[in-house]
């Protein structure tokens, strides 16, 4: 369950930021950031807040060769439905959920990487704490 809150955390924050509809940080403060510049910068601040979290520990815990083995992977996943035919990349709003998904993925897992290592192999992390 507490990956599933992590990856679902991670892509709501991805979706938040940018996504093919209407409602998303990028097109609003495009549209309306002018107008509302304080929040538009609040929001903005929170939204980065939640990136240098996601990505610090992402990068703690699997670095950027294992992101880049999580997003070959979801790639991979992606090409074997498409060689299939079980997915049409036609639809540019389908492939940017598609990207955020893979994202959050990689988030998500990166996240959660600690927790499943510290439970497979018995040991406790450099920094954990003695409780």
């Amino acid at each position: 369950m507490g990956f599933i809150l992590r990856w679902l955390a991670a892509f709501v924050l991805l979706a938040l930021t940018y996504n093919p509809t209407e409602f998303n940080y990028v097109r609003w403060a495009r549209d309306y950031g002018s107008k509302n510049l304080s929040i538009a910068v609040l929001v903005g601040l929170l939204l980065l807040i939640g990136y240098i979290i996601y990505l610090r520990a992402t990068l703690r815990s699997i670095g950027g060769f294992g992101m880049a083995l999580v997003l070959a992977v979801m790639g991979s996943g992606l090409w074997v439905l498409y060689d299939l035919h079980l997915l049409s990349l036609d639809n540019t709003s389908m492939n940017t959920w598609l990207g955020l998904l893979a994202l959050s993925s990689v988030l998500g897992i990166g996240l959660s990487w600690s927790l499943v290592r510290r439970r497979l192999s018995g040991q406790a992390d450099v920094d954990d704490i003695d409780e």
